[in-house]
């Protein structure tokens, strides 16, 4: 479990295929502090640690994962949003993240806030994943590549969220444009609600 508190991104150093799986070799500072199955969140995707060599470790990502997320377009040179799973003797200081993406959005724009940036992200309206809790509501929690962020203007398949410079510095919100596929995690409160509601 996550909290959507990017600890710092990493930068992809390699991409290996075989067969329908990916492998991720990344690099960032805590390399040395991981753990061989442990669980790493990469722009929101909790992906286990499988190897570790020197400055450099790496994840695997499966195909179902490869298809709901944007991880399968990384290329070498890439920055990635991680976060190590939450310490249960912390504070929560996001909200509760799976790290289990349920599928990905685009910027479809930029608009300037005085100092910081709304982005605005559209996605795939699905009616039955509607009714399963898949949508945002205003004031409420979305995760974006992995980070924990306040929904402003929700539409039935839009929403927006303003950045401040300190998250645009330390994500890579900062490489985000209209254009860019993002992956996006709908708020687990609001599936159990949905779920509740249809029992």
């Amino acid at each position: 479990m996550f909290s959507g508190i990017i600890e710092e991104f990493a930068t992809v150093v390699a991409v290996k295929h075989d067969r329908e799986n990916i492998d991720l070799t990344l690099t960032c500072s805590f390399v040395g502090e991981l753990k061989i199955d442990q669980s790493v969140a990469h722009n929101g995707v909790c992906l286990t640690v499988v190897a570790i060599d020197d400055d450099r470790y790496t994840v695997t990502a499966m195909k179902e994962t490869l298809e709901r997320s944007n991880l399968g377009s990384l290329n070498v040179g890439d920055k990635v949003n991680v976060e190590r799973s939450m310490m249960m003797n912390g504070r929560l200081d996001g909200h509760i993240v799976q790290g289990h993406v349920d599928q990905t959005a685009v910027c479809t724009a930029m608009t300037d806030a005085d100092g910081s940036t709304y982005f605005t992200f559209g996605y795939n309206y699905d009616a039955e994943k509607a009714r399963n809790g898949y949508f945002t509501v205003d004031k409420g929690s979305v995760t974006v590549n992995g980070v924990s962020l306040t929904v402003c203007n929700p539409t039935r398949d839009s929403f927006q969220v303003a950045i401040i410079p300190y998250t645009m510095e330390h994500t890579n919100f900062q490489d985000i444009r209209p254009g860019t596929v993002v992956n996006i995690e709908f708020d687990i409160l609001g599936k159990y609600i949905a779920r509740l509601q249809q029992l």
